[in-house]
């Protein structure tokens, strides 16, 4: 898995894989593996790129952290955003395109991917071709958690027309093997997108649209920690949730 979070500092700073290769006294496949892999460098050699990157070298590698220190950060956090508007949508469908076994969405409408990667219906059942289990939670436009978040953004009507909207996105995709699309009417507290162990957890603000809102990319990495308190929180929503039908 892709250490997205070494990869961003480098792109910030201009560091290619030979410079820093050059800087931790390392080969240049070293440190591609670091970025594309996933792999952790030893702890002396991560202090060295870390201080030449000029980042907390915990933030880069979680896994350095030594289990009975006292904790800031959890070590599933790869990165965290301000605001969904600041991630491009390539952030989710390429998320979504390295799924092998499993690509879960839960949330009200997000129609923002439909709209800016109109092949995403393509993209998922690309990936339920290949075996992997896709399950898609939309929300209930006449819920009355959907129309009480509407009162709250004082969106009007607006984001129950989003939901019906995000049906009609989706409904292609009904009987498509391996793909299940169903709505739900729950508080939804955060939006989620599950592909495998990585995951993109949207929190919702009182008041405020999802797109000025904070993401947090998780990795999971054992059991019991936040991606596994994120993802039981989508089974529950699920089992509630109502099979789409044809219009």
């Amino acid at each position: 898995m892709q250490n997205e979070r070494l990869r961003a500092t480098m792109a910030a700073g201009g560091w290619t894989h030979s410079d820093l290769a050059n800087a931790t006294g390392v080969d240049p496949k070293s440190v591609e593996r670091w970025v594309n892999l996933g792999r952790t460098p030893r702890r002396q050699t991560a202090l060295k790129a870390s201080e030449a990157l000029g980042e907390d070298v915990h933030a880069l590698w979680p896994a350095l952290r030594q289990a009975r220190a006292a904790r800031a950060v959890s070590p599933e956090l790869v990165a965290l955003y301000d605001q969904r508007a600041d991630l491009a949508v390539s952030a989710f469908t390429d998320l979504f395109a390295q799924a092998q076994e499993r690509i879960d969405v839960l949330v009200y409408a997000a129609v923002f991917i439909h709209e800016a990667f109109p092949r995403l219906n393509d993209l998922l059942r690309e990936r339920a071709a290949e075996g992997c289990a896709v399950r898609i939670a939309i929300g209930d436009a006449d819920s009355e958690n959907v129309q009480q978040r509407g009162r709250e953004e004082q969106f009007g009507h607006g984001i129950e027309s989003r939901c019906r909207l995000a049906l009609l996105h989706y409904r292609p995709l009904l009987g498509v093997p391996g793909i299940e699309l169903r709505t739900h009417g729950t508080t939804l507290y955060n939006s989620i997108y599950r592909a495998d162990d990585q995951m993109l957890v949207n929190a919702h603000v009182w008041g405020v649209n999802a797109y000025a809102a904070p993401v947090w990319h998780l990795r999971r990495s054992g059991g019991g920690g936040m991606f596994d308190g994120y993802a039981s929180s989508f089974e529950s929503v699920w089992a509630t949730a109502t099979p789409a039908r044809e219009a």
